[in-house]
C-alpha cells in the first residue's frame, strides 16, 4: 500500500487525544448520573467538544460507553499480566496480579464504577465476558479462552464474590480504599484452586 495512503488512514495524536477525552467524559458522567441519565450533551460538554466531533468518533452513546468499558478492561488485563513474574509460583502471581488490578481501579474510580456497576446494569451478559478475560489475566492464562480457566463453576463463583466486594466498597463511598480488599479477594480467588492453606497464606502476605 502507498505510504501516503497509510499516513492518511493513521489517526493523529490530536484525534486520539479527543477520543480519550470523550471516553473520560462518559466515564465521569456515568459515575455521577448513571448511564441511563447521561446524555450526549453531558458528554460533549465535559469533553469540551462539539456534537459533530462526538459523532466523528462514535455513532451513539452506547458505542462510546462500550469503548470506554472495553478500554478499561484491556488496561486491567495488561496490568494483571505485567504483574506476573517467572520467578514466582502461580499463587504468588495471582496475588501480585490482583494487587496491580486493585491499584489501577483505585487510581481510576470513574472507570472502575463504569465496569463494576454500570456495565452490568446496561448489559448483564457482559459479566460473563469480563470474568473470562480478567480471571485469565490474573491467573496468567492466554487470551481468555474458556479452556484456559480450570473449574468454570468455581471461577464464576469467585469472580462474583469479588465483584460484590468491590461494588459494595464503591457504593458506600469507599472507592479510594479498594486496596483494603486485597487479602479478601486474594483468598476468594485462590481458595477454589489451591485449597484453604495456600489461599490463607497468600491472603496474609497481601496484608
Amino acid at each position: 500500500m502507498n505510504k501516503n495512503v497509510l499516513d492518511q488512514n493513521m489517526p493523529t495524536v490530536a484525534t486520539l487525544f479527543k477520543r480519550q477525552r470523550i471516553l473520560d467524559a462518559i466515564a465521569v458522567s456515568c459515575a455521577e448520573k448513571t448511564y441511563a441519565s447521561t446524555t450526549i450533551s453531558d458528554i460533549v460538554s465535559r469533553a469540551g467538544i462539539s456534537r459533530a466531533t462526538f459523532y466523528k468518533h462514535f455513532p451513539n452513546k452506547r458505542s462510546c460507553f462500550d469503548a470506554a468499558v472495553e478500554g478499561f478492561v484491556a488496561e486491567l488485563r495488561a496490568v494483571g499480566r505485567a504483574a506476573h513474574s517467572d520467578a514466582a509460583d502461580n499463587p504468588e502471581n495471582v496475588r501480585r496480579a490482583i494487587a496491580a488490578a486493585l491499584a489501577l481501579m483505585t487510581a481510576a474510580p470513574d472507570y472502575t464504577r463504569l465496569v463494576v456497576i454500570e456495565a452490568i446494569a446496561v448489559d448483564p451478559s457482559l459479566i460473563d465476558r469480563f470474568r473470562t478475560l480478567l480471571i485469565a489475566a490474573l491467573r496468567g492464562a492466554g487470551d481468555g479462552a474458556d479452556g484456559a480457566l480450570p473449574n468454570k463453576a468455581a471461577t464464576r463463583t469467585a469472580y462474583g464474590q469479588a465483584q460484590v466486594l468491590v461494588a459494595n466498597q464503591i457504593l458506600v463511598g469507599r472507592g479510594d480504599e479498594l486496596q483494603e480488599l486485597l487479602p479478601d479477594i486474594v483468598y476468594i480467588a485462590l481458595f477454589p484452586f489451591t485449597g484453604p492453606e495456600e489461599a490463607l497464606k497468600q491472603a496474609q502476605l497481601a496484608r
